[in-house]
């Protein structure tokens, strides 16, 4: 059985969905970066193994990504989730994890990439939003796309909305990309995404639909 941690800031309501989703793996720890994130909470009633590395406890980035890396690796995890893990990681700890971390982003990579992606849609008035799951590298919001979930923009939208629309389909969409991985058919070869058994469906706005 394949074995997976979790990083979270603060409720972490993706990892919610996937501790609720039945995954074929183990969720071998969650890890926050805050010592107050709710989360934690949540994945110890679910009986999992929770630690905290505060950043603020460290001075430099490279010390904080030394210990996070420290924790992780304790628990041996084919796969580190980023589920509202709100830190900047250095580029050698991405190395280090590269092909087997993915992150969710609220928007339709390669479109809005960066922070207040829900404002920024609505400023562009672009008719579909959504969220994105993608694997990790250096560059900021730029890994292979794994999956895309689609949102209408609604006329008189604000963002709140917005983003309650979106939430609904990272929490669908997220769960179904780490089953993929623990399932062994979602690898990252030769800088591209690899998807073993991938359907295609007509005028579907979740794709690939698995």
């Amino acid at each position: 059985m394949k074995r997976y941690v979790i990083l979270i800031s603060g409720r972490g309501s993706n990892m919610e969905a996937m501790l609720a989703a039945d995954l074929p793996g183990r969720c071998a720890a969650v890890i926050s970066n805050r010592p107050g994130a709710t989360g934690l909470a949540y994945a110890a009633g679910r009986g999992v193994a929770t630690a905290v590395i505060d950043h603020q406890a460290y001075p430099e980035r490279a010390a904080f990504d030394a210990a996070l890396a420290a924790e992780i690796d304790r628990h041996a995890p084919d796969l580190v989730v980023l589920a509202g893990f709100m830190r900047v990681l250095g580029d050698d700890f991405v190395r280090r994890y590269q092909g087997g971390m993915l992150n969710i982003h609220p928007s339709l990579l390669p479109s809005f990439p960066g922070l207040k992606t829900h404002e920024a849609a609505l400023a562009a008035g672009v008719r579909l939003h959504g969220a994105t799951v993608h694997f990790v590298t250096p560059t900021l919001d730029c890994g292979p796309i794994v999956i895309q979930a689609a949102v209408p923009v609604l006329a008189g939208d604000t963002a709140e909305a917005l983003a309650a629309r979106v939430l609904e389909q990272e929490h669908r969409i997220y769960p179904q990309a780490v089953r993929w991985f623990l399932e062994g058919r979602l690898r990252l070869a030769d800088g591209r995404v690899r998807l073993e058994g991938e359907a295609t469906t007509a005028g579907a706005l979740v794709a690939p639909a698995g």
